[in-house]
């Protein structure tokens, strides 16, 4: 049976105990299992579907899940781009094949379930966008209600859009998504409503099933797992369960876990830079990656250990940088992403021309979200539709034929 676990002190809360931090130093919690208790086999894992569900032993969720069938996402070689780097073995783990079309899914689906198995009426969260997303899904799914607060004009019109769509109170702050997390976090303690941020510990369980799929699909583990990083939730949670993975005697070593920022929205990278014990918060976080443009990464705790403890490093990459690599996976490998998911092969490439990549390495790239999550930064980056008359003249006069 699990058991709710404070990261800083030690202090251990039952598992159906409605909290989100230690009540005794306030730190971050997260979910601790009976490890010696768990029998399962990896060929028993082997013979189910790839899905965050394959690995149900090793999450919290003991009700009949509420699933749109998320997980099992491709990994690609990423061939081109990684010939260009001097790099034979660079993978893309591509989460915006997920149902709502980021790695979001894989959170709240363990997160929604949680809910219902702890008998929580309605769900909230704050989001720079696919959390809003994620969550209005898999709350219709379940049929509870869902709030959601958005900075006001800093989420991309396609996330906004799901939100809608599928059924969530949607309310838009003027305020940064910080404010937004604060104030939500304030309501739910206040009026009962469930935290689905990746402050709840249960959301962080279904995210680590990246991990796990990942070197499923690779056939053991890479040398180096390399994520986007906004709030510091999945970087932490691909750690936590690889390193469950090797408690278990699945895994023989941990990947290096590297994590990778927008110039403008770095606080991550700046505690590893200059080895600070904490993270420093930026007030104004600005980057056109809207997904990471967050200064006070709540679970930054968790990341900076992650890093640190498997020999990692973190990266901050500009607009332009981020930019033209979601150009690049499109064009050369057939990959459309947003933004932020370009962040972590946009910091890979970084990281290989300053030395700090070892070119043999087999690395696994974290891509979060897809392409038509943030449809207008891909407009304003490519050429308008070429209008013509329609006659054949005019098509082979703009084909220049």
């Amino acid at each position: 049976m699990e058991r709710l676990v404070c990261v800083n002190c030690g202090a251990a809360y039952k598992a159906d105990d409605i909290l989100y931090n230690c009540t005794k130093c306030g730190h971050l919690l997260e979910v601790r299992y009976n490890l010696d208790e768990i029998t399962v086999s990896k060929k028993a894992w082997q013979k189910r579907p790839l899905s965050v569900w394959r690995y149900r032993e090793l999450l919290p969720v003991h009700i009949e899940p509420v699933t749109l069938q998320e997980g099992g996402t491709p990994l690609y070689h990423l061939r081109r781009l990684g010939d260009e780097m001097g790099l034979k073995n660079l993978y893309a783990k591509h989460e915006g094949m997920n149902p709502s079309g980021s790695f979001k899914d894989r959170g709240m689906t363990v997160g929604v379930s949680m809910a219902l198995q702890l008998k929580m009426k309605s769900v909230a969260c704050a989001s720079t966008g696919n959390t809003s997303a994620s969550l209005a899904v898999y709350a219709a799914k379940a049929g509870i209600p869902a709030v959601v607060l958005l900075p006001a004009g800093k989420v991309a019109l396609g996330k906004v859009a799901q939100a809608l769509m599928h059924g969530a109170r949607v309310i838009s702050i003027r305020g940064n998504f910080d404010r937004a997390l604060e104030m939500v976090h304030e309501l739910c303690l206040s009026h009962g409503l469930y935290l689905l941020n990746s402050i709840n510990p249960y959301r962080l369980e279904g995210q680590k099933t990246i991990g796990f799929e990942a070197v499923d699909q690779l056939g053991g583990v890479p040398d180096r797992f390399v994520l986007p990083v906004g709030n510091a939730g999945n970087i932490s949670a691909v750690y936590k369960g690889l390193l469950e993975l090797k408690e278990l005697g699945f895994i023989g070593s941990l990947p290096m876990m590297t994590g990778i920022q927008a110039v403008g929205s770095s606080p991550v990278v700046r505690a590893i830079h200059e080895n600070l014990p904490e993270v420093i918060p930026e007030l104004h976080p600005e980057t056109v990656a809207t997904a990471i443009r967050i200064g006070a990464p709540v679970n930054a705790e968790k990341a900076l250990v992650a890093i640190r403890k498997t020999g990692g490093c973190a990266e901050s990459v500009t607009d332009e940088e981020i930019l033209r690599t979601q150009r690049d996976l499109a064009r050369k490998e057939g990959i459309g992403v947003e933004p932020a998911s370009a962040a972590s092969v946009a910091g890979v490439q970084k990281l290989v021309e300053s030395g700090a990549i070892d070119r043999s390495e087999r690395i696994v790239c974290v891509v979060t979200g897809h392409l038509l999550k943030d449809p207008d930064t891909v407009i304003r980056q490519c050429e308008p539709p070429t209008e013509i008359d329609a006659d054949l003249p005019s098509l082979l006069s703009a084909l220049r034929l």
